[in-house]
């Protein structure tokens, strides 16, 4: 008899599984076995956060739960590797064709391309399927220069009709409403409460199982993020009424007292597979259309989705393999022994810091403009920052960080994806933040004991690197500030600069031997 199998990653599940429906449409439903696999390398392979890990097993226990009811035969198994696992379960279940999805990330995807040659049976990859650029790329044929995020936006908006009036033109009469939404926290603001899914007992084994594990980042106290697809709803629906028709102007704000603010702290739904990307573009469109939800908003959070996510996932594909050990810098220092403890007088890394390690989340300009813009400023190798995000965050995978961090962060792939660095001094955090008020550092000053390192830093970037943005007519700008400084007061600065890295790369050597 003819019997198939559909292999689903642990990133992988969606409401409609393009795998599961093409083997229902070509084979008899009592034939089909879906294979799940808990793969103990992948889940040893780096000191992992381990409220992510607790996501995923729980996730994808609740998801083989679900197929169950719906009358699938799945074979639910832990194995040394994907490899073992597959070799096992083709050993007990003999099917004689395999179905898969093509798999987000660039390691993974190698295997599977491999599979035809090692298991002896047919093999179907389809193409991923999470992100709109599986079905439709607005890039369709590269010609080497650089895409500009905002131009693939734009594409993406036209040819899924987001946001576009029946006349053609963008809603609200523009493109971007990205000048509308820079307004830092006002006291009176009331932020709403994030919702909480208290652990059932399926969650409590995987809490427990990973409590078992070697390593890792943070602890599994306090878990409670959405593991289904009902809950990812719950919360979204959640985002939709109480957060996102004021998420636009606060949208890079930063506060001491609220890590989430505005945000719908959604990736790392999304990035499994429980939400998918374009049902939420439509359901924040609607909330627009409606009046209940104003333009800025709701433009800025679809831009979060249609435009970085999308393009972030199509840069990761035009770069790979070589954006893994991109240094277009030459930036040659060890990440700070304090990324992993956050014990730093700098009152915004420290509290950034410690909420991740804490819980695994930050949101995005507390990602860019805190945490990549020290590491950018500060010299640190692209590729140790990046390893530092994916071992931390909940929602972190190859395919949205190396792109994210080493590209638009770092702007270490010669400027593929971000066509500036983003760089800012201690001015732009106490604009947009509370860090500030309550730090040991003085803000203002660039020079002394008391001023914030992340001032020296910056002048000392600009100084360095002088040459290199002029020639870039969007850094220029910025170095024009240059001409304020005198020669005794850039070398003060150089100076100051060089010992701050010379102590850091100290403490980090220390720490990691």
């Amino acid at each position: 008899m003819t019997t198939t199998t559909v292999w689903i990653l642990g990133d992988q599940l969606m409401p409609d599984h393009p795998a599961i429906s093409a083997a229902v449409a070509a084979h008899p439903a009592d034939t089909i076995t879906i294979l799940m696999i808990r793969s103990q390398d992948r889940l040893r392979q780096r000191p992992y956060q381990r409220k992510k890990l607790v996501l995923l097993l729980s996730a994808m226990r609740h998801y083989a739960g679900e197929l169950r009811r719906s009358g699938f035969t799945v074979d639910e198994r832990t194995a040394d590797s994907f490899a073992a696992g597959i070799r096992e379960h083709i050993a007990e279940h003999r099917p004689t064709s395999f179905i898969q999805m093509a798999a987000a990330e660039w390691d993974t995807r190698g295997f599977q391309d491999s599979l035809d040659a090692t298991i002896g049976i047919p093999v179907t990859t389809l193409p991923n399927t999470q992100f709109l650029i599986g079905r439709w790329n607005p890039v369709a044929t590269p010609t080497g220069k650089r895409v500009i995020m905002e131009n693939f936006y734009r594409a993406m908006r036209r040819h899924h009709g987001v946001l576009i009036d029946a006349d053609g033109s963008p809603a609200g009469g523009a493109w971007n409403f990205d000048a509308d939404n820079r307004k830092r926290l006002p006291k009176s603001v009331q932020v709403p409460p994030y919702p909480t899914f208290p652990p059932d007992a399926i969650t409590q084994q995987a809490m427990a199982d990973v409590e078992a594990l070697d390593g890792g980042i943070g602890t599994v106290e306090g878990f409670a993020e959405p593991v289904t697809r009902a809950e990812a709803l719950a919360a979204f629906a959640d985002f939709l009424v109480h957060r996102l028709p004021t998420f636009g102007p606060y949208e890079d704000a930063m506060s001491l007292a609220h890590d989430t603010l505005f945000h719908s702290r959604l990736s790392a739904a999304m990035n499994i597979g429980l939400l998918e990307p374009l049902e939420m573009v439509r359901a924040a469109e609607a909330e627009y259309r409606s009046g209940r939800a104003p333009i800025a908003s709701v433009e800025g959070f679809i831009r979060q989705i249609l435009g970085w996510r999308e393009f972030i996932a199509w840069q990761y594909w035009q770069q790979m393999p070589g954006l893994r050990t991109a240094n277009d810098w030459d930036h040659p220092d060890p990440l700070p022994a304090f990324f992993w403890t956050a014990e730093t007088d700098m009152q915004c890394l420290s509290t950034v810091i410690r909420r991740v390690l804490d819980t695994g989340y930050s949101h995005h300009i507390e990602r860019l403009m805190i945490l990549c813009n020290f590491a950018m400023l500060a010299g640190i190798r692209p590729g140790e920052v990046a390893d530092w995000f994916l071992e931390t965050y909940i929602d972190a995978y190859d395919w949205v960080v190396l792109p994210n961090v080493i590209g638009m962060g770092l702007n270490a792939d010669g400027g593929q994806t971000a066509t500036k660095p983003y760089i800012c001094s201690a001015n732009y955090i106490s604009t947009m933040s509370d860090y500030c008020q309550s730090c040991a550092y003085n803000a203002k000053a660039r020079l002394g004991d008391d001023a914030c390192p992340i001032n020296t830093l910056y002048w000392d970037f600009l100084i360095r690197n002088e040459q290199r943005l002029r020639a870039n007519p969007r850094s220029g700008p910025a170095v024009l500030g240059l001409a304020k400084l005198g020669g005794e007061e850039r070398v003060a600065i150089s100076m100051r600069a060089e010992g701050l890295r010379a102590q850091w790369t100290d403490t980090a050597s220390r720490y990691q031997s």
